[in-house]
């Protein structure tokens, strides 16, 4: 058994060495069940602080402590294992994108304020997602002209980083929906290989959160993430069932204590806790 904080595919003697003989392990933050084990069913205080445990059990806010994980992994994590010239430049890509996590991503956009090129913006990716400090999901597309087909969303892998490098020291109302976004990819991350986790948004800016396609033969599940269950859109839903008409619709939420299923936008959606989500979603593929 190997164990660390990056990857085995991060060094060359294990990737070439192991090829067909191993079984890698993600060990993504806190999930839900996790915060049962840790007597820390707080929602906010998951959200805000992140689910490694030392910062989730602990007293308060730790600045210093996310400060010195972020050296730590540039220390250990990177220099051991990647060639990067400009560590100024490839820090503030990290905190860049950690501050915008959950948008699409473009690397022209990080390029200038880096001071790098757009090419290097790539390969600065590439090693975050080697080493799963970012989650990169790649647009579920196939089927429709409109459909964007190669610009992937980018996420921390963390909540509380990005609480953190954006200086929130509480949640307002507005934070939430983004931090949900992030905590239900996390979950789907804890259960599903990373290639079956998509997103879906189409030339008209039709989005749909994500998409889970558990198998050829299974109808991929379009997930939507809302604070507020009263302020869900279904247009992008319906853009989407346009194209890919069967499979499940739950929407997230966290006003909302029992699952229930509605009509919205002509579609059957199913409106559920994000204390139920896993309970949902595996109810939601055997069907």
């Amino acid at each position: 058994m190997a164990t660390g904080s990056s990857t085995l595919a991060a060094k060359r003697k294990f990737r070439d060495t192991l090829t067909g003989r191993k079984h890698e392990l993600w060990l993504v933050p806190a999930t839900l069940a996790d915060l049962g084990s840790f007597g820390a069913l707080d929602l906010d205080r998951r959200m805000l602080r992140g689910g490694l445990p030392p910062f989730l059990l602990g007293e308060g806010l730790d600045d210093d402590g996310y400060r010195e994980w972020i050296d730590s992994f540039w220390a250990k994590d990177l220099q051991e294992l990647f060639v990067i010239d400009k560590k100024a430049s490839f820090v503030k890509f990290m905190e860049l994108l950690f501050r915008q996590s959950g948008g699409l991503f473009e690397a022209t956009a990080f390029a200038a304020e880096c001071e790098v090129s757009r090419q290097t913006i790539q390969n600065y990716l590439q090693i975050l997602e080697t080493t799963l400090v970012a989650v990169v999901l790649r647009p579920f597309a196939g089927k429709g002209a409109a459909e964007i087909k190669a610009q992937p969303k980018v996420y921390a892998f963390d909540t509380g980083f990005v609480c953190y490098l954006r200086g929130w020291a509480s949640l307002r109302p507005d934070d939430r929906g983004p931090l949900l976004e992030h905590w239900v990819q996390n979950e789907l991350h804890a259960r599903f290989p990373r290639e079956q986790v998509f997103f879906w948004r189409d030339k008209r800016k039709h989005e749909v959160d994500f998409v889970v396609q558990a198998g050829r033969q299974t109808a991929p599940l379009a997930i939507e993430c809302r604070a507020t269950s009263t302020r869900f859109d279904p247009n992008g839903l319906r853009a989407f069932r346009a194209i890919y008409p069967e499979g499940k619709n739950p929407v997230v939420c966290l006003d909302t204590f029992e699952p229930y299923s509605a009509r919205a936008g002509g579609l059957a959606v199913r409106f559920i806790p994000l204390l139920r989500l896993v309970e949902e979603l595996e109810k939601g593929l055997r069907e």
